[in-house]
């Protein structure tokens, strides 16, 4: 199979296309615009295996994506603005990118008849829920210009199926952390703190709640809905680690060698969801579970920062953030 993988240079895109060359015999094309969390590096020694091409494109450009997904079998859309932060700040992109890119993708994938379309959500579209997890059927109440622009772009997928017949499947993944994640995020951005020797900046009382998977088990479990999913459907991901910031806070100090006297206690994001939960039973039913226990694979992460300093560092100040 060849693949088209809108997104495929940031942090799960990238990940995903290293497991389907480990896993599988399929090649990929990596379709990414290269924003500033699109990183070439994130392929290092993928593009010289043989299997895996890039192509620089916005997935808002119809003629790119039309020319660079032509003799694709299969579309994986990674391809989204991401960062809730930059949301409030900036909106119109989060719109333009996550909306109307996933209109061009889904409307491309149709007119070359593409065999399978996997559109990759969040857990953010749900909303926040004080008690119980949310399973795919209930309602979208979203609090973000993030999490509504991706609210939106699930509706616009899922209008291909309807409308058009397009064989497309829908996952909305629960936080994601692990090697490569451009460091803005919260871990990312602690351990790298950390290991300047800076404070790590906790929101309000640190109480947020979020489900914590490891990326690797997240590609698994993304990869497994595209092929073996069922045509129309939602399935949500999620490792059913619930941790508050606060002890993913003092986890990392821990790791890092640092204490308390390093936490900086900031004002609250805006509209900051307090706890997101999700039911994962469908996507276990086609016989995915989280290969990864939690402490380990963050200590494992930490462990991948503290070696690749070449990588992130750069990144830290190439447009003036975090």
């Amino acid at each position: 199979m060849r693949l088209f993988v809108t997104g495929g240079a940031g942090f799960i895109g990238a990940n995903y296309v290293r497991w389907v060359v480990d896993h599988t015999d399929d090649e990929v094309v990596v379709f990414d615009a290269l924003t500033y969390a699109g990183n070439l590096d994130n392929l290092r020694g993928l593009l010289d295996s043989g299997r895996v091409s890039f192509v620089q494109g916005d997935i808002c450009d119809r003629a790119a994506v039309t020319e660079g997904m032509r003799g694709c079998d299969g579309v994986v859309h990674f391809a989204a603005e991401s960062h809730v932060d930059r949301s409030i700040t900036g909106p119109d992109a989060f719109v333009q990118t996550n909306c109307d890119g996933t209109n061009v993708v889904c409307d491309v994938a149709r007119q070359h008849e593409v065999g399978r379309v996997l559109h990759i959500s969040t857990d953010e579209v749900y909303g926040s829920i004080e008690e119980g997890s949310f399973v795919e059927s209930d309602p979208l109440a979203p609090r973000s210009p993030y999490s509504a622009s991706k609210a939106g772009s699930d509706l616009i997928a899922l209008s291909y199926v309807s409308t058009y017949e397009l064989p497309l499947v829908v996952t909305r993944s629960s936080n994601n952390f692990g090697p490569y994640q451009f460091p803005e995020k919260l871990i990312p951005l602690f351990i790298t703190n950390l290991l300047l020797g800076r404070n790590v900046p906790l929101y309000g009382d640190g109480l947020n709640i979020r489900d914590w998977t490891f990326v690797t088990d997240n590609c698994a479990a993304v990869d497994l809905v595209f092929r073996s999913g069922a045509v129309g459907e939602i399935y949500n991901i999620g490792a059913g680690n619930e941790v508050p910031n606060r002890q993913i806070t003092d986890r990392l100090l821990g790791l890092c060698g640092a204490d308390e006297s390093r936490v900086d206690y900031v004002k609250d994001r805006l509209g900051h969801d307090r706890r997101y939960s999700i039911h994962c039973d469908k996507v276990r039913a086609l016989g995915w579970q989280p290969e990864h226990d939690f402490d380990a694979a963050l200590e494992a992460t930490v462990a991948w920062y503290r070696d690749n300093q070449w990588w992130w560092e750069p990144l830290r100040d190439a447009d003036g953030r975090p």
